[in-house]
This record gives C-alpha cells, structure tokens and sequence, in this order.
C-alpha cells in the first residue's frame, strides 16, 4: 500500500480522503519514511520536521473527519523550496549569510495560499545559494543528485523539488525560476514544471531577479500542475506586480484536447547545438501533436541568442541580492556566486539598459509570433544531466551556466508561460523533456496542450528505480 501512496497524484489522493479510502496522516507517514528511505542519495530536502507535519496532517483528517474540509488541497503533501517563507520553518536559501530566525512567522504569498487550501507541508526542498545557478548545491547543505542516476546532477535552481516530485517524496512541490529553474530540473528529474506568466502567480519578498523571477508549480502529471496553479496564483496584496486576479480554472479545460491548434516547431530556436537523442525524442512528440489534431510546422521563431544582455540582467539581480553583504558574509558564500556577483557591480548604467532593451524587442517579437502561432515546440534542454557537483558538463567549451540552458532563459526575458513534459529518455535512462511557450497569460492553453501530451504519451508509470 505505501508503495501505491508514493505513486498517486494529488488528483488520487483527494479522491482517497473524500471516500475515506485514505488518510491524510497514513499519506504524510509514508512519504516522510520515503524521504527517511532514499533521500540520503539525492538530498531533495535540506529541512524535514515529522512532529509538525503529521500535525497537520491530523488537523486534516479530523476536518474529512468533520466533513468539513479546507479548499482545493486538503491533506495534499507539498515540497517547499527553501526560498520560499513559511512561519514554522526558517527560510535559508542555501546560504550562511541568512539569519533563519528573521524569516521565521512570515508566509509567502504561495505557501499563504497553500495553506488557506489546507496543504500538509512535507519539509523546505534543497537550492543552490540564493537559487543562483542550473544545479543544486550550496555551503549549507551540500550537493543534490539525480533520482535516476546519482551521479549526475539534479538541475536547479529548484532540484529539490525535482528530486521530490519523482521519488513520490510528495506529489506536489513549489519552484521558482529565473532563467529555467523550474524546467530545468524538471526535464533532468523527469517530472512536470510550468514558469507561469510573469505576474499569474504572486511573489514576496520582490525578487532581486526583477521581471525574470516567477513562482511556480513541479508536478508528476499536468493535470496536478493545473490543479495547483488554481491555488497558488490567488490574489496577494504585497506583489505589486501581480496582475488582476481573472478567476481561471487551469483544469477546466485540460480534456478539450488540441484539435485545430497551430504549434511552431523549433528544434534548435536556429542557433543551438542540441544532443541527437534529445532533438529525436522531441521529433517523435511532434508527431503525437499531429495525431491528436493540431497543425505542426517547423519554424523558428527568428531571434538570435539572448545570452549576452540575458547575462546582464540576471548576474545583475545576483549582485543585487548581495549588495549589502559585506567581506566576511561573502566568505562564507559559495566562491562562483561571489565571483559572478562582483563582475556583474562592474556593469554600467547603460550595459544594463540595452539589455532591457533587447528584453522589449524580444517580448515585441514573439507578441508578433504568437499572433499566428498558438504555441512554441521546443525541447527543454539541449542535453540530459551530466556529472554531479558540477555547474557545466564535463569538457564544456563554457564556464557558466546559462550556456547549456539555451531553450530556457530567453521565455524569463519575454515573461511568457512555458510548460516542460517528459518526452522519453537517452541511451543511458536519463529523462529527456520537451518545452511548449505560450502567448502571454495563455498559461490555460499551454496546460490544457501539455496535458493532452501527456495522456496519448503517457510516462507516469515510469519511476526512478531508486524508488522502489
């Protein structure tokens, strides 16, 4: 039976409480023994606290009890990363710079939301340093591998919640992504993550990222992504760049499928060298598109790379999110974040602004794409994950990040929806995702085409062996 707990969706397991089949308190206790179990061998959670989740749990299973239950998630275990505010927890961000008592009794504006639909908080998910790269490691809490091969890496910035999602440590978790850190270690763990439209879901405290920064859902199925959209992206009074609530419902439409949608197909935006077994897998989906309907045409959206001014604004938020951190906190900090952070305070005014300017005209120019194009096929990642403990692959010709996660960072930059599905796998077992990019607050669409993906190229019976 723990085994059959692990693998439910949250869609299963509110079914299970409403007919009594199962209980939030059994739910909870078999997925922190799942954590208990394997996660010494990826390290998804850098903070667990049994005593106070299974309170919560019990809270849930009297209202169920009562019939008297709380919102869209009553019972659902959910992972947090850790820079994320939650009153019970102490939010670090992987850093020793953090005073954990200043963080305590604040809730942010998704786990707040969480919390008034009566989720059960399984424990705070490991990110790099201030989420500032593609993988998962930090000075606190160490290094965070792949759970279908330890060796290899996890992604980041939220591959805590990646490794959570796929080990059915919990079927829900929260990421936050500035330039892919929710697909990225979506597609390396194999699991669902949506970058909403800038602004769908509220955030606070402000990112120093700006406009790159968006909170979001890491789901093992679409429809659980939409499932949890419904709740995290409530109105919240403290982001002021949070757009007027529109009441959408993201499941309503997910069984309607895709018939008569126009989807672009890119397999390499035409500039990206992408791995044969990734861009074949990703060709492959494109012909379940055309099954299920929808008019496929391979086109490029016709931008050149980004990276540059991208570059700017994001190492930009990194010296931001350091700028009042003096010579001794900055010792105690991971030494790439400190040495990224000081070239980036070397930027001009005007260095600055013309990436803002290339960010304008990139936003103008897929308005433009989108007007005859509903979506944009991509893969997510031109490669699967590579060794661990590492922030490039081996013999890469680049030192940074940024440089392996072409298809992500230019969708921060246009602030549009994007959607990562699992498509299949490489040679060695490694997951391999593709990308679907929406219009602006098209974010209903984007799920509504990634779940008829996933129920015709169904993968979720496939877990990491280290589950079982």
């Amino acid at each position: 039976m723990t085994q059959d707990i692990l693998r439910m969706t949250a869609v299963q397991l509110l079914e299970g409480y409403r007919d009594r089949s199962l209980s939030p308190v059994d739910v909870a206790g078999a997925m922190l023994d799942q954590i208990e179990r394997v996660d010494g061998k990826t390290n998804g959670f850098c903070l667990v606290d049994r005593e106070t989740t299974l309170t919560l749990a019990r809270e849930s299973e009297q209202r169920y009890a009562q019939n008297q239950t709380q919102g869209l998630l009553d019972g659902v275990p959910v992972g947090v990363k850790d820079v994320f505010l939650t009153p019970m927890w102490p939010t670090r961000k992987g850093s020793k710079t953090v005073d954990p008592d200043s963080t305590l009794h604040k809730s942010a504006p998704a786990t707040a939301a969480l919390a008034r639909h009566g989720y059960v908080p399984i424990g705070k998910t490991t990110t790099p340093e201030l989420g500032w790269k593609a993988v998962t490691d930090n000075p606190t809490d160490g290094v965070t591998n792949n759970p279908w091969n330890p060796d290899k890496t996890a992604g980041g910035a939220s591959g805590g919640s990646g490794v959570a999602v796929a080990l059915g440590m919990c079927p829900l978790a929260l990421g936050t992504d500035a330039g892919g850190s929710i697909r990225i270690p979506s597609s390396f763990c194999g699991v669902v993550g949506l970058k909403p439209s800038f602004g769908e879901v509220p955030h606070w405290p402000a990112s120093p990222f700006g406009t790159l920064a968006h909170s979001g859902p890491m789901t093992w199925t679409v429809e659980d992504c939409a499932l949890m959209m419904n709740v995290i992206a409530e109105f919240d009074h403290r982001d002021t760049y949070a757009i007027p609530r529109r009441h959408i419902d993201y499941t309503a439409n997910l069984g309607r499928g895709i018939h008569g949608l126009k989807i672009a197909y890119s397999p390499n935006l035409g500039y990206i060298d992408v791995d044969p077994e990734v861009e074949k897998a990703v060709a492959n989906s494109v012909e379940v598109f055309r099954e299920l309907g929808a008019e496929v045409v391979r086109v490029d959206p016709g931008f050149s790379d980004p990276l540059p001014a991208f570059g700017h604004l994001f190492y930009g938020g990194v010296a931001n999110a350091m700028r009042h951190l003096g010579s001794r906190k900055r010792e105690k900090m991971d030494p790439q974040l400190v040495g990224v952070a000081d070239k980036a305070s070397r930027l001009t005014m005007l260095d600055y602004m013309g990436a803002v300017n290339e960010c304008t005209a990139l936003r103008e120019r897929m308005a433009h794409f989108h007007q005859k194009y509903d979506l944009l096929l991509t893969p997510t990642l031109p490669i699967t994950a590579f060794k661990t403990g590492r922030e490039v692959p081996e013999d890469w010709p680049h030192t940074r990040w940024p440089t392996w996660t072409p298809f992500t960072y230019p969708f921060n930059m246009t602030g549009q929806p994007a959607l990562t599905v699992p498509c299949g796998f490489d040679s060695t077992g490694l997951p391999i995702g593709l990308q679907l990019v929406g219009a602006r607050f098209n974010d209903a669409l984007v799920l509504q085409t990634g779940h008829a993906y996933q129920q015709a190229n169904d993968l979720t019976d496939h877990r990491p062996s280290l589950m079982s």
